[in-house]
């Protein structure tokens, strides 16, 4: 029997609003300037990146899908029964199926993400298509403080955090998000994290210039969605869209260029622009073994298993609590 939804008592509203303006207005008076990455995901957004998941030159996605159809029954075994899957960002929920389908007994799925909407819809999926599994949505941005639902002492609780979303954030910042994984699940639990590989710059490059324009679209819609939101002035033919391997750093960066000289207003505030200056909207960083081991060692976990796909483009790491 599927549980009634639950609402984070941490989050709400206002809240979200608070803290994404201030992480706005913030980033546009830094130097360079930056904007936060939670700014792509709103229902438009959402779409268009469900859309770019399918591009011929996006690996990432066929990749990790690839690992989990071949490896699901050994990360079940490692997962063990009576366990609450905790996933972090779940957006639409696809990949936690090939789990929830390999496991014996699930104590209750927890998916957690910053979109409602898109939240309470796809628990409801899951709830049909998961009868006898405990659903226990929760509406938070896993950044900031949250409230999990109750769950039995005797359940083990496990992470579930896949794509390359681990790539989105700062080394150290990795590590303070994993040593809050490591609270969250305790000394017995454990974490599946999803970690894209550092490889070849030409198809890292592919895989966010697309031919489509996808990718180009994803990253200019978040000026819509400053204008909706904090009755900003933004054109979007005044930026156009930027992505490049930074070598010596190991990650992708996105950015918004400004085409124009330009002031644009956001949330009563004026912000200039000069001819060719960027905001940043989001880096991704690939990782090497000796990094992967810095940074779960530094957020208090330790490498148990690695599942690579065959072309060895992409990590499923299996986490256990140092």
């Amino acid at each position: 029997m599927t549980a009634l939804p639950y609402f984070s008592s941490a989050r709400h509203d206002a809240t979200l609003s608070a803290s994404l303006r201030r992480g706005v207005l913030d980033g546009l008076s830094a130097s360079p300037k930056t904007l936060p990455a939670a700014l792509f995901y709103d229902a438009r957004g959402a779409a268009l990146f469900e859309e770019i998941t399918q591009l011929p030159e996006y690996y990432l996605t066929r990749s990790e899908h690839e690992i989990l159809e071949r490896h699901a029954a050994d990360l079940a075994l490692l997962v063990g029964p009576n366990a609450a899957l905790i996933e972090f960002g779940s957006g639409a929920a696809i990949k936690v199926r090939y789990l929830l389908s390999a496991l014996t007994s699930s104590a209750a799925y927890v998916p957690m993400d910053v979109s409602r909407e898109q939240l309470y819809a796809v628990a409801a999926e899951r709830s049909l298509e998961f009868p006898d599994v405990p659903i226990m949505p929760v509406w938070a941005d896993y950044h900031e403080p949250f409230t999990l639902p109750e769950l039995d002492p005797d359940v083990r609780r496990v992470g579930f955090f896949p794509g390359s979303t681990i790539g989105n954030m700062e080394p150290d910042q990795a590590s303070d998000f994993l040593s809050r994984i490591r609270e969250t699940i305790g000394d017995t639990g454990g974490l599946i994290l999803g970690v894209d590989r550092r490889k070849d710059p030409r198809i890292l490059h592919a895989a966010y210039n697309d031919k489509a324009g996808v990718t180009a679209e994803f990253n200019l819609n978040v000026l819509s969605h400053l204008n909706r939101e904090y009755d900003a002035t933004f054109s979007k033919a005044a930026f156009r869209h930027r992505a490049f391997f930074n070598d010596s750093a190991s990650r992708i960066e996105m950015h918004l260029e400004s085409v124009t000289a330009q002031h644009v207003r956001v949330a009563g505030q004026s912000v200039h622009f000069a001819v060719g200056e960027t905001v940043r909207t989001e880096y991704s960083y690939k990782y090497d073994r000796k990094l992967l081991d810095a940074v779960v060692s530094a957020g208090g976990f330790k490498v148990v298993e690695l599942f690579t796909d065959e072309r060895q483009w992409f990590w499923l790491v299996w986490l256990e609590p140092k």
